[in-house]
């Protein structure tokens, strides 16, 4: 999955950006070493955070259906994990730094989400919109400056690229069979065959309510509780 973010990216600079121009596209870590062994004007983007985007998280199950429409399986619907990369550009001059950083920020900021044919896998076959947001400032929990000193480089102008990418590994729950025009049959188990014939419906099946083997209820005037002399229970019916 995030392999293939990487090269989602790395498309969308090459065709939109950088439009052909021989830059390179690295995904290293920024460090001291790393920069100075670079000799080529080079775009590096560096993933250093990874967390769930819990506004996006979904409960409830999503069905899946067969050629007939039916549902077949239910699974959970996908969680959302925040991609945090750094971009910076790498080359002689600050003013050819600043110029790529500025063609990069207006790429993205044409797209609200990963353009569809940029995506490749399962991210492309999943169907569903893979947010990103630039340049926005960071949470209170993380500076770039502490990452900076991480990475034990100097602070360098970059932007900061969040994109949120769906995740769709989850269980997988079998649905049960289809309901068909005829419905359910529901069955009582314990009960004898030679039961009374009249705690029974159509079908020979138990009528709700009747419990096989009980007395039969009276069929005329009110049950007279216990207790009560006939004559109160005359004058209450």
């Amino acid at each position: 999955m995030i392999h293939e973010v990487d090269e989602s990216l790395r498309v969308l600079f090459r065709t939109d950006a950088l439009e052909g121009d021989r830059i390179a596209v690295a995904f290293d870590a920024p460090t001291r070493d790393w920069a100075a062994k670079v000799n080529a004007p080079t775009v590096n983007l560096y993933l250093y955070d990874i967390r769930e985007d819990m506004r996006r998280r979904e409960r409830g199950l999503h069905n899946e259906y067969d050629e007939q429409g039916t549902v077949v399986a239910r699974r959970r619907p996908p969680r959302y994990f925040k991609l945090s990369y750094l971009i910076t550009a790498w080359t002689k001059r600050p003013e050819d730094e600043h110029r790529l950083l500025s063609s990069l920020l207006s790429c993205l900021l044409r797209y609200e989400a990963l353009p569809a044919e940029r995506l490749t896998g399962s991210l492309a076959e999943i169907g569903v919109a893979v947010p990103m947001t630039v340049a926005l400032p960071p949470p209170e929990d993380r500076s770039f400056a502490d990452v900076w000193s991480a990475l034990g480089g100097e602070l360098k102008p970059s932007l900061d690229l969040v994109i949120s990418v769906p995740v769709t590994a989850s269980p997988v729950y079998e649905a049960g069979p289809a309901v068909g025009e005829e419905g359910v049959r529901l069955g009582f188990s314990g009960i004898a065959p030679e039961e009374p014939s009249d705690t029974y419906g159509p079908g020979k099946l138990p009528v709700y309510g009747i419990r096989p083997g009980a007395p039969p209820r009276p069929t005329g005037g009110r049950a007279r509780r216990p207790g009560i002399s006939s004559r109160v229970a005359e004058e209450t019916e």
